[in-house]
């Protein structure tokens, strides 16, 4: 028998171990549960988000003292958010709250977005035949990138999000599995794709919904489920769907499947209503019908089905399995990281109902302010008092302010912010209940609002542009400005004097998750593609000069994902379709919650006045202006072909913060492109923004449509 005094020795040596933390997995769903970001959680343990994702995937643990701080708040966490069917120390558990309260699909969807389609819910139950993979699947493909940490396989999901299927009957999926499907017509498709194939996705937020699987069909395989090869006919191609007299639009329908409003197009989504928790839909993207847009998935059409696959799943599990256009993926990501609805307890009945999750936009939407709305919008009839225009930069300076200093030198070079929209997204508050009218109220720089204010008296350097307009012409008196605006106006040491605001009262920071899930999609995807953030200034330009060349899979994935922070932005205004909207009339889009062109407003706001305080600490730093600025590319002359020849650096070499840096991280500079100086006046002199040219062709503007 153990004596007192090795009992005590053991006791000991217990009390002088380290606190013992939870395993990785549940330190993010107590944050989850909790409501915080990894950011936040980042800033209270003063560490990097990184490091945190770190704790939260199990690639790192924390050291003291920042461990017994964690320690003490997944206590807490755990405590207020006990795993269902734990027991909490304090009191008896409650009874364990299901899963959100499925909303009933009682009709078709708003166009692309898909806004109304049948909540998600876990994937049918596996049948017994459900196909192994065959093969590995034999393409061009580089061997695959290296994943930082790969997510858990869902065993619901053992065959991943997605697959592509080729006519000879091989559906390609994630890390190279290939599936045999004996599906010959749609309906058949679908039931082999919710019953035996094993493919879907999991929610992104506890209170979220899991992801309808996807077949991206070929051309080849559209043909033999008996789809066209291409949408032939001017009225097909109109209005981007099959008409409804067509054989497989039949078929759908006399197998009691249907589809939404968006009819059987390129993205066409097949469901049954949900019964319980039993989920029956089934997404198609028909390659053929350019489903993909070269412009936000480049190189992708002409890739073997195995080389596109790959190019989906790892989007798929980077960003979120597709759902339409980059654009409509943008927007379901804020939705899928911000669930409109959460799982409460009635008080009085005692029973689990649907209600509203605190910092989502909810399920109703919400009508705009009339100076917030477009000129077609119902609300914005009738009103004169102008509207909110903060739209991206488009300027270029007057020639007649060039030096001749500028003019001799012998370059003009131009820099590309990376994602600058995603960086403005960055712990930005945004309203999330509807606008308020007041009339001459004091500025507050923290209210999200629209505010009318005459800014035509502030007077700056003309060879700067002015950060109130999107033209850089300076103001001609009052005007709609969003607040970051107008508190970049009062930073500029400016007395401001709003006539009239629309104000939200309810506010948060929406859109950091959604910022946060991309930045790691982006920065981890540039890092898969050889820029990784250790860099030093030249090995970054030197990396970025040949990333495109090392894998094409995954250069198309970096475009998708720049594509989804711009489409997805741009989706908050989503202007109205068809050219037989009459203005006054509704249009679908505005039927979704998130249809909130003040969101858009506040990140473009804030996105120019990040650029317009960068130039203003360049000209300060280096003497030097630029010659134009287009959204977030911006030219200056130069001395030599570098952007290394002209950015500020201290004596120690490193880059001096607040002016224009080079780096692989949102906000940060690339090089877009390096013209003859000469090449750029000429352009000026013509009227036409060398930005829009520097790269060697047309830049499209990233006003966020």
């Amino acid at each position: 028998m153990a004596t007192e005094e090795e009992l005590f020795a053991s006791v000991d040596a217990l009390l002088e171990e380290e606190p013992q933390l939870p395993p990785p997995a549940e330190r993010a769903r107590l944050r989850e549960a909790a409501g915080i970001t990894q950011a936040r959680l980042a800033v209270a343990l003063k560490t990097s988000t990184q490091t945190v994702k770190n704790y939260e995937n199990g690639r790192s643990e924390p050291k003291e003292p920042r461990l017994s701080a964690y320690q003490r708040l997944l206590n807490g966490w755990a405590a207020k958010y006990p795993a269902h069917g734990a027991a909490s120390a304090a009191a008896p558990a409650p009874a364990p709250a299901p899963q959100p309260v499925p909303e009933t699909f009682s009709g078709p969807a708003a166009p692309e977005s898909e806004t109304a389609a049948p909540v998600q819910a876990p994937a049918a139950p596996a049948s017994p035949e459900r196909p192994a993979a065959r093969r590995p699947a034999t393409s061009s493909r580089r061997p695959a990138a290296k994943k930082a940490a790969k997510p858990a396989t869902d065993p619901r999901f053992p065959h991943g999000p997605l697959v592509v299927l080729d006519g000879d009957g091989s559906a390609y999926g994630v890390d190279g599995i290939v599936l045999d499907c004996p599906a010959t017509t749609v309906p058949e498709l679908v039931e082999w794709t919710l019953r035996e194939s094993g493919l879907g996705a999991p929610r992104l937020h506890r209170n979220g919904k899991d992801s309808d699987p996807l077949v991206a069909l070929t051309a080849a395989a559209a043909v033999k489920l008996g789809l066209p090869e291409r949408l032939e006919g001017p009225e097909q191609r109109r209005s981007l769907r099959l008409p409804e007299d067509h054989p497989v639009v039949k078929q759908v329908a006399k197998a009691k499947w249907q589809l939404t409003q968006r009819g059987f197009g390129p993205w066409a989504r097949i469901y049954r209503q949900a019964t319980g928790n039993q989920r029956q839909c089934v997404q198609l993207a028909v390659l053929s019908w350019e489903a993909l847009d070269t412009r936000s998935w480049p190189g992708v059409a002409e890739m073997e089905p195995a080389d596109i696959a790959r190019v989906l799943s790892i989007y798929a599990q980077r960003v979120i399995t597709p759902r339409g256009s980059t654009a409509v993926s943008g927007l379901e990501l804020m939705t899928a990281l911000r669930p409109p609805t959460r799982a409460v307890q009635d008080r009085t009945t005692g029973q689990w109902v649907s209600g509203h999750n605190p910092g989502s936009l909810g399920t109703e939407p919400v009508a705009p302010a009339p100076p917030e709305a477009r000129q077609q919008h119902p609300v914005a009839q009738g009103w004169t008092g102008g509207f909110l225009n903060e739209e991206a930069y488009q300027w270029v300076r007057d020639v007649d302010l060039l030096t001749d200093e500028e003019c001799l030198l012998p370059y003009a070079v131009g820099l590309d912010l990376n994602t600058a929209f995603l960086a403005a997204a960055s712990r930005l508050t945004v309203g999330l209940s509807g606008p308020e009218h007041f009339v001459n109220p004091p500025f507050n720089p923290k209210i999200p609002g629209s505010w009318l204010v005459d800014l035509s008296h502030i007077e700056l350097d003309p060879r700067l542009p002015s950060p109130f307009t999107p033209t850089g012409e300076r103001p001609e008196g009052p005007a709609w400005y969003q607040t970051h605006t107008v508190a970049y106006a009062q930073e500029l040491g400016y007395n401001v004097a709003p006539i009239e605001a629309y104000l939200r009262r309810e506010t948060g920071a929406y859109l950091d998750p959604w910022h946060d899930h991309l930045k790691t999609a982006y920065v981890d995807t540039l890092a898969d593609l050889g820029v990784t953030r250790d860099l030093d200034d030249h090995a970054f330009l030197a990396a970025m000069e040949r990333h495109k060349d090392i894998d094409p899979a995954l250069t198309a994935v970096l475009a998708a994902i720049k594509a989804t922070v711009k489409g997805g932005i741009g989706k908050l205004r989503e202007r109205p379709q068809g050219r037989h909207h009459r203005d006054g009339e509704s249009w679908p889009a505005l039927q979704r919650p998130t249809w909130r062109p003040d969101i858009r407003a506040a990140v473009i706001s804030k996105a120019r006045v990040n650029i317009h305080r960068k130039l203003r600490n360049m000209a300060d730093m280096t003497g030097l202006y630029p010659l134009a600025v287009l959204s977030d590319c911006v030219v200056y002359p130069s001395p030599g072909e570098s952007p290394l020849d002209f950015l500020p650096y201290s004596t120690s070499g490193k880059p001096i913060p607040g002016a224009f840096r080079l780096g692989p991280t949102p906000g940060l500079a690339k090089l877009e492109g390096v013209q003859e100086m000469l090449w750029a006046v000429d352009l000026m002199e013509k009227g036409f923004n060398p930005a829009r040219h520097i790269k060697g062709g047309d830049a499209v503007l990233d006003e966020g449509e």
